[in-house]
C-alpha cells in the first residue's frame, strides 16, 4: 500500500466513521417512518420470515426488504436497538463514498479522495446515513450502479455492466421499480445530450438482464405467492398511486425540490449550481460548434448533470414529495464539483475562481453552524433565540466564513476548497449530537415517553393511545415492542391498559370509557401527553 493510499484510507475511514457513525443512538427514533421500518425488522426477526414484511402481526407490503434483512443482520450481531435500526444506513452511506472513491481512481486519478470526502460531507448523505429508512439503501445502490455504467461506457468492460445491472436489481429491492426506471430515464436523457442514442441499446445486454432478475425476481415471486394482494398494494397503491395521486398526503409545490436539493448539497451548493452551469455551457458551446475534443473533456460533467437533474424534475412531477426521494441524486453532485475542480486545477488558462463566488460559498458553508449551535432552541421554542446564544452563534460563523474566504481568494485557493469546507462540517455535526441530542430525544422521539410508562406500570399491560401523532404511536409500539391500539380507529381494549392522551384530556378519555376506573398516572411535557390507567371493563351480567 503507497503512502497516498494509506493516507486516503484514514482520511476515508475516520470521516465515515465521525460522518456517518457517531451519535447513532444519542437519540430515539424520530418521524413515523424510522420505528415503524425498525419494528418491521424486528417482527421479521422474530418470525424467522424473510420473505413477508409484517407489522403488528399483519403483512405491511408497503416496502421492499432490503432494509429489513440489513436490519434483521444488525438485530442478530448486536441485538435490536434504535442505533443497531440505523447502522445499514451508516453502511450503505459508507459503500456510497467508497464506490465514488475507487470510480475517481480509476478515472479521475490525483481528486478520488476530493470527491469522495465531497460526497461524504452533503448535508443529505450525513443525514440520512442517521435514519432507519431505505432511502440511503436505494441511493448507494443507485449511486454503485450509475458509476459502473459511466465506466462501461468509457472502457467498454463487460464487467461494469455487470455490476450496473447487480445495483438496479439491489435498489429494485430497496425501494421498488423507481431504481431501474430512473436510470433509464438518466440514460436516455445522456444519450441524446451526447447524440450517442446507440449507447440505449448497447446498454440493453442480455446477461445483464438475467442478472437483474435473478437477484431482484425471487423475493417478488415469493412475496407475491404468499400475498396474493402485495401487487395492487405495492405497485398500484404504493408507486403508481404516490406518483400520479396525493394518496397519503405528501403534497408539496412544483419547485419543492429546488430548494430540498440545495440543502442536501450544503455545503457544496454554490459550487454545485457552478459546476452544473459550466457543464450546461460547455455542452452547449460544443454542440454550436461541433467541437468533439471539447465535448468529449466535459461528458462526464454532462452524465453527472443528466443524473442530477432527471431525478429532480421526475420527482417535482409526481404528486406525492417527502425529501428522501431525492437522495440518489446527491452523488451526483459530488462527481459534478470534483470534475469542475479537476478542470480548475490540470487547465492553466481557466481564469482564477471569482471573489463573489468564493464570498457565497463561505457564507453558504459556515451559515449551518448557527441553526446546529441553536438547535436546542429551535426544537423546544421553534424560534431562534436573542441576546448572547445568538451572538456566540453568529460570532463562530463568522469566523469560519471568513477564514474559508481568506483561504480561497488566492489563485491556487481551489486547492483547498475541500480541506477548508470540511471544517464547518465537522464542527456543525459534532455541535447538533453534542448541543441537539437531548432535546430532540425529548422532544421527538418516544424513546423517554417509552421509558416513564415503563417505569410507572406494576407489570406487562397492553397500550392504546387517543388523538396523538402517529409518530408517537409507531415509536411507543417499537420500543415496548407490542401492539399499540387506538381509540381513533375505535379500537378500546376491554382488558386493563394504559393509555397516552394529549394533555388535559381526561374528561374526554373518562368518556371514552364510561363506567370504567381511569387513574391519571402522570405527564411527558416536553411532548405535551398524559398517560393514564384504565381499569377493564366490567362484565356483562
Amino acid at each position: 500500500m503507497t503512502n497516498r493510499t494509506r493516507t486516503d484510507s484514514l482520511l476515508l475511514a475516520g470521516f465515515c466513521a465521525f460522518l456517518f457513525f457517531y451519535g447513532l443512538g444519542q437519540f430515539g427514533l424520530i418521524g413515523a417512518d424510522e420505528p415503524r421500518y425498525a419494528q418491521v425488522a424486528r417482527e421479521m426477526l422474530e418470525r424467522h420470515d424473510w420473505v413477508t414484511p409484517v407489522l403488528g402481526g399483519q403483512p405491511w407490503l408497503e416496502k421492499p426488504p432490503l432494509y429489513y434483512w440489513q436490519a434483521m443482520l444488525a438485530y442478530s450481531v448486536f441485538g435490536v436497538s434504535d442505533w443497531a435500526a440505523r447502522l445499514p444506513s451508516a453502511i450503505d452511506a459508507t459503500f456510497l463514498v467508497l464506490a465514488v472513491y475507487f470510480f475517481l481512481r480509476r478515472f479521475r486519478p490525483g481528486f478520488a479522495l476530493d470527491g469522495a470526502l465531497i460526497g461524504a460531507s452533503c448535508t443529505g448523505v450525513i443525514g440520512y446515513a442517521h435514519a432507519a429508512s431505505m432511502d440511503m439503501a436505494l441511493a448507494a445502490a443507485f449511486n454503485a450502479g450509475m458509476l459502473a455504467w459511466w465506466a462501461w461506457r468509457e472502457t467498454g468492460e463487460r464487467i461494469f455492466l455487470a455490476v450496473f445491472y447487480g445495483c438496479m436489481a439491489l435498489g429494485m429491492l430497496a425501494k421498488g421499480p423507481v431504481a431501474p426506471f430512473l436510470a433509464m430515464l438518466v440514460i436516455v436523457c445522456y444519450a441524446a445530450a451526447a447524440r450517442e442514442l446507440r449507447l440505449v441499446m448497447r446498454t440493453l445486454w442480455l446477461p445483464g438482464i438475467l442478472l437483474f432478475c435473478v437477484i431482484a425476481l425471487p423475493w417478488y415471486l415469493a412475496v407475491q405467492a404468499r400475498n396474493p394482494e402485495f401487487f395492487r398494494q405495492f405497485i398500484v397503491e404504493h408507486n403508481l398511486g404516490r406518483f400520479s395521486k396525493n394518496l397519503y398526503h405528501h403534497t408539496e409545490p412544483f419547485w419543492y425540490y429546488l430548494p430540498v436539493t440545495a440543502l442536501a448539497l450544503l455545503p457544496w451548493t454554490v459550487f454545485g449550481i457552478t459546476a452544473l452551469t459550466q457543464a450546461a455551457r460547455a455542452w452547449w458551446a460544443s454542440r454550436k460548434s461541433n467541437d468533439a475534443a471539447s465535448a468529449s473533456e466535459y461528458q462526464l460533467s454532462v452524465f453527472a448533470s443528466c443524473w442530477l437533474v432527471v431525478p429532480v424534475i421526475f420527482f417535482s412531477i409526481s404528486q406525492s414529495k417527502l425529501p428522501g426521494y431525492i437522495l440518489p441524486a446527491i452523488p451526483a453532485g459530488a462527481l459534478l464539483l470534483t470534475d469542475y475542480m479537476r478542470h480548475h486545477l490540470e487547465q492553466n488558462d481557466i481564469e482564477p475562481v471569482a471573489t463573489g463566488l468564493v464570498i457565497l460559498h463561505a457564507l453558504f458553508a459556515a451559515a449551518p453552524i448557527i441553526p446546529a449551535l441553536l438547535i436546542a432552541y429551535l426544537i423546544t421554542q421553534h424560534r431562534l433565540p436573542g441576546g448572547q446564544p445568538m451572538i456566540v452563534a453568529l460570532g463562530i460563523a463568522f469566523v469560519l466564513c471568513a477564514g474559508i474566504a481568506l483561504t480561497l481568494v488566492r489563485k491556487t485557493g481551489l486547492r483547498m476548497l475541500r480541506f477548508v469546507t470540511l471544517i464547518p462540517v465537522v464542527l456543525t455535526v459534532g455541535a447538533v449530537l453534542k448541543v441537539g441530542s437531548a432535546a430532540l430525544d425529548q422532544t421527538l422521539s418516544a424513546r423517554p415517553v417509552a421509558k416513564e410508562i415503563t417505569a410507572v406500570e406494576m407489570h406487562p399491560l397492553p397500550l392504546a393511545v387517543f388523538h396523538i401523532r402517529r409518530e408517537l404511536e409507531y415509536g411507543l409500539t417499537f420500543y415496548r415492542n407490542r401492539l399499540t391500539l387506538n381509540y381513533d380507529w375505535g379500537v378500546v381494549p376491554a382488558q386493563e391498559h394504559l393509555l397516552v392522551a394529549p394533555e388535559n384530556s381526561q374528561v374526554e378519555v373518562a368518556r371514552m370509557v364510561a363506567g370504567r376506573r381511569v387513574s391519571y398516572l402522570g405527564h411527558y411535557a416536553a411532548q405535551h401527553v398524559d398517560y393514564f390507567w384504565v381499569a377493564a371493563a366490567p362484565l356483562s351480567p
